[in-house]
């Protein structure tokens, strides 16, 4: 039943702030709860150097120092590329996470639970090895971007010492008569066609449409850049979905809005579209893959590949590197399979690498889609940049997937204790904010 705990480096959600200072008589039903007027005055303006990013978490301090820091990790790590304005908002974001953070440790701490530093240690190894770094690599390449080895051992111990107090004061309990409904609801559904969409949705009233459109436009240019989707999306959704990246799951078509269910119904994996304009606003939609409900998933294919690549050295011109590229395109086209593949790399002085654990959906999208229809010795088109060179991948055997096989009761129990679990620590977490003393300065 434990909580899977994964170092996520995540971005926490944005608060927006309301401006107007004056509230008109039009605002729709009342607050359920709250004996608000109909019509209010706000008294006095917010103070913007109350938002400075540094707090007091039930007498632990934390410093602006520690704010730069996981704002430079997460920079870092995602390559952003923010403007002065989207590096505020992330700032006050890495804040309330480090709040969070510190309730969870002290919560731990509260009901004796400890982490010791030999298990942060571990953690911290193997993430570094996620980074195909040494520890002593990735501890340099933190002091480089402006982080700190400390930083990100923070961040293991809260997610360590949260997982435990979860283990010990969740105990979820599921009947068998609720697998039995959920793998029935699985054996209704097949065949059925899921999408896995994220969204960045924003606000616009009608006055605001066309600046929230030309927003949209701009995220969509910084994507095309190389912005990573679920940044962005921290950075600008107001849909509850920011938090997850804009992660709208595994849906089909009848569950969403009919404008996105339009664009959504037209897209392939790997497409984004937008901006949408739906009720109250616009949305980009990010459709990463697709599947059949309770059937075996062509993706789900092992490959045995070989990949040759060029490089270009440095200096090299856009017109010497599209000639050279030209000349590797056309030397793979005649290539005779995989047995002729160094043949033809020695030919043209590329390197030959060869794989045969990974599977379709492990690649790329657009190279999903090249990949799904090729046959054994068949062989991609080139694909690449003058910076990372240019690359073909060559088919040298396939191991489709088997025969879909339903989720055993144990796998169904596991995933409903896991969403119980997370929904009854949104909670929790949600009470120790509550009931703490935080201080900003």
């Amino acid at each position: 039943m434990a909580r899977k705990t994964v170092l996520a480096f995540g971005l926490a959600a944005i608060a927006v702030p309301a401006m107007a200072q004056v509230v008109p008589d039009d605002q729709g039903p009342p607050v359920a709860g709250l004996d608000l007027p109909a019509n209010l005055q706000i008294f006095g303006k917010a103070d913007p150097n109350v938002r400075k990013p540094t707090a007091i978490v039930n007498d632990y301090v934390i410093t602006g120092t520690d704010v730069e820091q996981r704002v430079a990790l997460i920079v870092g790590l995602n390559q952003l590329r923010l403007n002065p304005e989207e590096m505020n908002q992330l700032r006050l974001q890495i804040l309330r996470q480090l709040i969070d953070e510190t309730l969870q440790i002290q919560a731990a701490a509260a009901d004796k639970i400890t982490v010791d530093k030999g298990e942060v240690d571990q953690s911290f190894s193997r993430v570094a090895r996620n980074f195909q770094r040494t520890p002593d690599q990735m501890r340099a390449w933190l002091r480089q971007i402006g982080s700190s080895e400390r930083s990100i051992k923070r961040q293991i111990e809260g997610e360590i010492a949260w997982s435990r107090v979860l283990r010990r004061r969740v105990d979820i309990s599921v009947s068998d008569a609720e697998i039995a409904a959920m793998l029935k609801r699985i054996a209704d559904a097949a065949g059925t066609e899921e999408y896995h969409f994220y969204e960045i949705y924003m606000n616009a009233t009608p006055d605001r449409a066309n600046e929230v459109f030309a927003q949209q436009q701009r995220i969509i240019e910084q994507m095309k850049q190389g912005q990573p989707f679920g940044a962005l999306a921290r950075l600008h959704s107001q849909a509850s979905t920011r938090a997850t990246d804009g992660d709208l799951g595994w849906v089909r078509l009848a569950m969403l809005p009919p404008e996105l269910a339009t664009h959504g119904g037209q897209m392939s994996p790997g497409q984004v579209a937008g901006p949408i304009e739906v009720p109250g606003g616009f949305s980009i939609l990010y459709l990463a893959e697709t599947r059949k409900i309770a059937t075996a998933d062509p993706r789900d294919a092992k490959l045995n590949l070989k990949q040759l690549t060029i490089t270009f050295a440095p200096g090299t011109t856009e017109a010497q590197a599209t000639s050279r590229a030209a000349q590797f395109a056309e030397a793979t086209k005649s290539m005779q399979g995989c047995g002729d593949a160094e043949r033809v790399a020695g030919l043209i002085g590329a390197e030959v690498i060869s794989n045969d654990t990974m599977t379709i959906k492990q690649l790329p999208p657009a190279l999903q889609e090249l990949m799904l229809p090729m046959q054994i010795g068949q062989s991609t088109q080139p694909f690449g940049s003058i910076d990372q060179g240019v690359r073909v991948l060559v088919l040298c055997g396939r191991d489709d997937p088997r025969e879909y096989v339903p989720p055993s009761p144990d796998a169904i129990r596991e995933r409903i204790e896991e969403q119980r679990t997370n929904l009854r620590a949104a909670r929790m977490l949600r009470d120790l904010r509550r009931d703490a003393l935080i201080e900003y300065r």
